[in-house]
Parts: C-alpha cells; structure tokens; sequence
C-alpha cells in the first residue's frame, strides 16, 4: 500500500520550496499546493521533474479534498509588503486556510504544523521573546491582518487539539533569509544585499537601532521537520530563529562588508507598528527538539549574497518552464 503524500502549502514559496526540497530528499512523496500569488514556479524547478513531487495551484480559503500523511500549513504572504496588498485576503489565508487545513488533517487523522510568526509577539515589552508572551499587538493596525490573523490560526490550532483531539504542532518563525528570497520582497536582508549589489545606497528605517535576528533557511526547515518528527506532541509554540541580534546599521555595515561596497545610507521614517527589537529565546526548540542553529549570520549572509549575485549576472531564463508548467495545471483542473 502506497504511503500517502505529505502535503506542504506555499510550497512555491520561499520557505516552503526549501521544505519541499528536505522533504524530498528524504524520500517523503510531496504534493505542493500554493495559489501563485507570492509563490513562484522557479523556486521548483530543481526538484519539479521528479517522481516524488507533485503541484497542484490551490488558494487554502477553498477547501481541499485529498488523502495526505501529514500537513506543512505555511500558506500565507509573509513579508509586509505582500500581506498588506490585500489585507483580507491575507487574514482569510491565515483564518480560513487554517480551518480548511485542520479539518483536512481531522479527516485524514495527520499530525499538522502551523508555520505561525514572531509578529505575534508585536513591538514586544519583553525581551528576549519566550513562548509564554502573550504579546503586544495592535489589533486595528495596518499591520494585523497578518499579526492577529496568524494569533487566530493558533487559536484554531490549540482548539482543534481541544475538541477534535487533532495532532497540531505550531512554530513561531523569526526572520529567515537565504537562497529563493523575492529579491523585492520588502525585507531587509533582501533589500541590504540587492542594494549594495548595485552600489546603490541602503535604506534604513528609523535610527537603524531596532534589532532583528536571522536564521538561515537550512537551519529553519531542520527545525520544522524535527517538530514534525517529535514523538511527543508539544503543548505551546516554539520559536523558531537564531538568537543571534543585529541592529540595523550593524547588519548594513555586514552587508557591506561582504559585497566589498563602501554604500550611503538613507533614513526612512519608521513604518507603523514596527518592532523596536526582536530576538527568539530558543530554550524550547533546544530541550524538546535537540535543535539550534548551525549557520551563523555572516556565512548565511554571504551565501544569500552569491544566490543575489549570481541572479543578476546570469539571469535564469524560465519563461518556457513557467509556460509548460502553467499549461500543466489548466490541463489538470
């Protein structure tokens, strides 16, 4: 009897290209669901001929009629600029995505993970975040589609857990950059490297003092599949990040230093609701899943810097895959 497949949403995304790929290389059979609009094709082009991997362009607001061994729900736009072109859809992806997505994993009985986010935490008043922080959102904000829509998706979680006895497993992502990034995603990493790439200057909002931390993607997907594998099912989120914390002019100043470009910053006011600092306590991820970063900022920084470089010099020529592809899917609806 053929195992069912392991379904993983926004699998055309940045993140979840990497997971597919981890999947597959396992030897886990993967179907991909992802509606396009963030998610790119290219990001699966390296693994899409392959006979355990399987598309299929879906929005996770319908419902989803399939038998899967077990579901990676990181289906939603995750970078400011993206969640905030459509705030409604992107707080129907988090709400009724993650209903549509239990009830699957309810029908099939699979273990499910949520990839949740640090913006749950808000601008936080505790510093490092550890799990038991309830937050400081803005619940009106420009920024809560994406904020409170992911708080509610927990919600669903731990209550699907509650009364349907549904095997649910969150994770709360802090920034992750690497290789497959949107080079015009909006976020900093993205931003700092393609900037200095071309010699332009780099922007910083505020006084460059607020701090992020980076986890590279390799060490990410470690950690979601190694939440996936626990035996014993966790009873809270865990933060998923490299504690390593970086104010902004030290990360411009990084940045620069590895692309070997002496560049000009300029200041942009603050967007609203921006976190002043940001940085994961990691203690749970170390107890319960043996799991700590292995990349540090600067080798990760400097591989995503090659992926930036080697874009641009040598442009990837896709169109003919992208046109197959899509033909492939109207063929199949």
């Amino acid at each position: 009897m053929t195992t069912a497949p392991v379904l993983v949403t926004g699998g055309a995304g940045f993140i979840g290209s990497h997971l597919c790929e981890a999947l597959i290389n396992r030897g886990h059979r993967v179907l991909c669901i992802d509606n396009l609009l963030t998610g790119n094709l290219d990001n699966l082009a390296e693994f899409w001929d392959h006979p355990n991997f399987e598309f299929q362009q879906h929005d996770v607001i319908n419902p989803l009629s399939v038998d899967v061994s077990a579901i990676y729900n990181l289906a939603c736009p995750a970078s400011p600029i993206d969640y905030q072109k459509d705030p409604i859809h992107t707080l129907q992806t988090c709400i009724q995505g993650a209903i549509n997505m239990l009830e699957l994993a309810r029908l099939n009985r699979a273990p499910i993970l949520q990839a949740s986010t640090s913006e749950v935490y808000g601008d936080p008043e505790q510093h490092p975040q550890v799990e038991g922080y309830w937050g400081n959102v803005n619940p009106i904000g420009p920024r809560a589609c994406y904020d409170e829509g992911k708080r509610a998706a927990e919600t669903l979680f731990y209550d699907y857990h509650r009364t349907h006895h549904v095997d649910t497993r969150v994770i709360r992502i802090f920034n992750t950059y690497g290789p497959r990034m949107k080079a015009d995603d909006g976020r900093v990493v993205s931003n700092f490297i393609t900037s200095a790439l071309r010699g332009e200057p780099l922007t910083i909002y505020g006084d460059g003092t607020q701090t992020r931390s980076f986890c590279y993607v390799d060490d990410l997907v470690r950690l979601i599949m190694a939440c996936m594998d626990c035996d014993v099912r966790h009873e809270s989120p865990i933060n998923a990040g490299n504690p390593e914390e970086y104010t902004m002019m030290e990360l411009a100043t990084l940045v620069m230093d590895l692309v070997d470009r002496d560049c000009s910053v300029v200041h942009h006011a603050l967007p609203v609701d921006d976190p002043k600092k940001r940085r994961p306590d990691i203690s749970n991820a170390k107890k319960i899943l043996n799991w700590e970063p292995r990349v540090g900022v600067r080798e990760g920084l400097f591989r995503t810097k090659n992926y930036f470089q080697q874009a641009t010099e040598k442009p990837i020529q896709t169109q003919s895959f992208k046109s197959a592809k899509v033909e492939l899917e109207v063929a199949h609806a």
